[in-house]
């Protein structure tokens, strides 16, 4: 997945003199963003603060047609810069004069602004597009699912690229304004706010708005025939819910399950501190895929995660993320424990709440049912490598590393290390790196050789012996679905490649 190095067609003396000179030091921005795992996501040279994406799908056809307009500031001199994108571009402007564009490697949109950029510009891209994203397969995949009466974009570690041009790293974060067309009788589903919805001439558009920073991968479409539920929870946070109308025999278990969703944010806010976005909520499209995704105040669920009943348990770990991947998201995506050791581990706390098991036994349980042989014990969750970044260790011998945390620095300062780390970093970015840092602040004690071995080590770790109990939260204490706790591991997928 490594970008090719991009070679400029301009000699560098041809460059300079096509440069004011007091952007004679400006160059290209790098074509990925350094993480380790996907060395070609993301790009460098500038930071985008804002997307508006006006959108118009037709979910007969899958066609989509989009005008995204990006608010940007170049972190250096910028003779071109790249966006990550998959469909047809016919159009790109930059501070409102035409640019010349390019595509190359798997997703890159290769753009050369009229005139470069200075370090600490503001600029305003504009990109006009098209294409029918369900045909898109980008390094053998497609993260865009048609439905019998639309589509779908939601996915992890990317979705971005199948409707919209960004920068696609957690890094860059920025808020989103999503308006989108659709015909009469359709509903378009986006993060945050619905701010409005009208209709003329056979055509309904929504207007949605996230208003908190938001990773790439986190925005989240869908165009279909929905059923729509509006609540608020106690201190008024709206609560939108959708649920496709061919749902069939999942649907009263996916609702028993999502509309409960005000109920779980109140409850996990005791653990994890304020909710951290302007809405909450949940929708499950008519999709045959396994995994959910928390897309951000809006979590994708299959509809395969309710075949077996009500799950409450989904639910516990998608709102977990919203504090623990969304508020706070991975600085690079080998620190992917930081999501999904916590959104597991608060299924163990949930599992507490509804009386089915401590958190302790759980890990009791789990430690026990795999044999020190068992290659589940050889995938480092601190580290596991992309090709298993989501794997089931990752989960449940991650949310293991989580309660031998909790004993080695008793239930007062573990507590308390829940809500700090996401005030701390609340919109942003994190490391395991600062995290320990943090955990050894709060504690007083050193937690080097634990995360060593639960979190770095390839082999199967001591047993964790249970410490004392301290008392815990009085709004906090969660719960598991007997089955789901579990199921999540193996459901919570990258991707059907």
């Amino acid at each position: 997945m490594r970008k090719r190095a991009i070679v400029s067609a301009v000699s560098a003396a041809g460059l300079l003199l096509a440069i004011p000179a007091s952007a004679a030091d400006a160059g290209p921005g790098a074509p990925g963003i350094g993480d380790p795992y996907y060395p070609s996501y993301g790009n460098g040279g500038y930071d985008v603060s804002h997307y508006d994406l006006r959108l118009k799908y037709q979910p007969a056809t899958d066609e989509l047609e989009g005008t995204a307009t990006l608010l940007a500031t170049a972190t250096q001199g910028l003779t071109r810069f790249n966006l990550d994108f998959a469909l047809d571009v016919s159009e790109v402007r930059v501070n409102g004069r035409i640019a010349k564009f390019a595509t190359s490697g798997e997703q890159e949109l290769e753009i050369t602004p009229a005139t470069p950029l200075a370090k600490g510009q503001q600029a305003t891209v504009v990109v006009r597009y098209s294409g029918v994203p369900g045909k898109v397969k980008r390094y053998g995949f497609t993260s865009w699912q048609r439905t019998p009466d639309g589509g779908v974009a939601a996915n992890e570690p990317e979705s971005a690229w199948w409707w919209f041009p960004s920068n696609d790293h957690p890094l860059d974060k920025a808020t989103f304004d999503v308006s989108v067309l659709v015909p009469d009788g359709s509903a378009a589903i986006s993060n945050g706010v619905l701010v409005s919805q009208t209709s003329k001439i056979g055509w309904t558009r929504y207007n949605w708005r996230q208003n908190k920073p938001q990773a790439t991968y986190l925005a989240t479409l869908a165009v279909g025939k929905f059923d729509i539920t509006r609540n608020t929870t106690a201190n008024g946070l709206p609560v939108i819910n959708a649920y496709s109308k061919d749902l069939g025999d999942n649907d009263g278990a996916a609702r028993a399950s999502i509309e409960r969703t005000g109920e779980i944010i109140d409850w996990e806010s005791g653990f994890f501190g304020p909710y951290p976005f302007s809405a909450a909520g949940g929708y499950a499209p008519n999709v045959p895929t396994h995994y959910a995704v928390e897309t951000q105040g809006r979590v994708f669920y299959s509809p395969a995660q309710f075949a077996a009943g009500a799950n409450p348990s989904v639910v516990v770990h998608e709102l977990a993320h919203q504090w623990w991947g969304d508020s706070v998201s991975v600085a690079h995506w080998s620190d992917i424990w930081l999501n999904e050791g916590f959104a597991s581990y608060a299924q163990w706390l949930w599992s507490e709440h509804e009386g089915e098991g401590t958190a302790q036994e759980l890990a009791d349980w789990v430690y026990g049912q795999h044999p020190a042989d068992d290659p589940f014990w050889t995938v480092k969750p601190g580290d596991p490598g992309a090709e298993n970044q989501f794997d089931a260790a990752v989960y449940d011998r991650g949310a293991l590393a989580i309660q031998a945390l909790r004993n080695k620095i008793g239930d007062t300062a573990f507590f308390a290390l829940l809500k700090a780390w996401p005030a701390q970093h609340q919109y942003g970015n994190g490391s395991i790196t600062e995290f320990q840092k943090l955990a050894e602040k709060i504690s007083g004690k050193k937690l080097g050789p634990l995360f060593e071995t639960w979190l770095f080590t390839a082999s199967k770790p001591a047993a964790p012996s249970a410490a004392p109990k301290a008392a815990a939260p009085k709004a906090a204490a969660p719960t598991v679905e007997p089955k789901s706790w579990k199921q999540i591991a193996a459901t919570h997928t990258v991707h059907d490649r």
